[in-house]
């Protein structure tokens, strides 16, 4: 009996996989729904007419000039700019807010009860209407409808982070120092890193798709200022090869960046 408990037990270990098997399928399924998405695009784009969806090879010959065209560089880098000043801006307002509601306690039923709410709730469409009467056709424009739109990704993040801070941990800081500024810098500070880096990366991925909005309506320059000249001169391949970098971009951050990260933070507070 004794022999079949112990298989019994070492039954889910040989059942589930190993985490790298995991990760190794994973990426075979990645791979092969790539090839896949890839060659029904072909099929399809050989039943239509190009004007309306061209191919792979035109795309890719489009972005190569794309990327050859110092003009479109520049619209690149607009956009990017667009991006992380948006992104700083509504860190720091957003960590702002979720660390006054929790630190200053009378502010907190106007922060969490209605100002993140708000902001949470307010359409982006709204934020950049209001931003095209208050600054017109600008960079400030775009920034502005960004930032407003990125503010509760964080705040929220960040107000989780706050509640489910260790309070062991807590009470051993308050023996580590009496200074409110010491514990936060060296305990409150570290245990919320994760949650930073979640808003961050929520952050990176929500402000590709404003901010191409913002740019195709509010905007003077930027991949979403392009866009709105392609669509009105029915250059697809242009619209389709702007589509397609944003795609390539993003993966190739997410995989490069934000992955060794995630890993590197899921090791740290592992052993914690």
């Amino acid at each position: 009996m004794q022999g079949a408990g112990s298989a019994d037990a070492a039954l889910p270990d040989a059942v589930m996989p190993r985490p790298s098997r995991a990760r190794h399928y994973g990426r075979w399924i990645a791979h092969i729904f790539t090839v896949f998405a890839l060659v029904a695009w072909w099929g399809y784009a050989q039943i239509v007419p190009p004007y309306q969806v061209p191919g792979p090879v035109l795309v890719a010959s489009r972005m190569i000039d794309f990327l050859s065209d110092s003009y479109l560089l520049t619209q690149i880098g607009i956009s990017i700019f667009h991006i992380g000043t948006a992104i700083a801006l509504s860190f720091l307002l957003g960590s702002a807010l979720a660390l006054t509601a929790r630190f200053v306690p009378v502010t907190r039923m106007l922060i969490d009860g209605v100002m993140t709410p708000f902001l949470n709730s307010f359409s982006g469409i709204g934020w950049l209407f209001l931003a095209l009467l208050w600054f017109g056709l600008d960079d400030t424009t775009v920034i502005f409808a960004v930032t407003m739109i990125l503010i509760p990704l964080t705040a929220i993040n960040v107000r989780t982070g706050l509640q489910e801070l260790d309070g062991d941990m807590m009470e051993m800081g308050l023996s580590f120092s009496r200074s409110a500024y010491r514990r936060f810098i060296h305990i409150i500070l570290p245990l919320l890193l994760p949650y930073f880096f979640a808003a961050l990366r929520m952050s990176f991925g929500v402000s590709w798709k404003v901010v191409l909005t913002a740019e195709l309506f509010g905007g003077n320059g930027g991949l979403g200022y392009i866009l709105n000249i392609a669509r009105q001169e029915f250059d697809t391949e242009t619209i389709f090869a702007v589509i397609a970098f944003i795609l390539i971009f993003v993966v190739l951050c997410e995989q490069v960046l934000f992955r060794p990260v995630q890993r590197r933070l899921d090791r740290r507070y592992a052993r914690a």
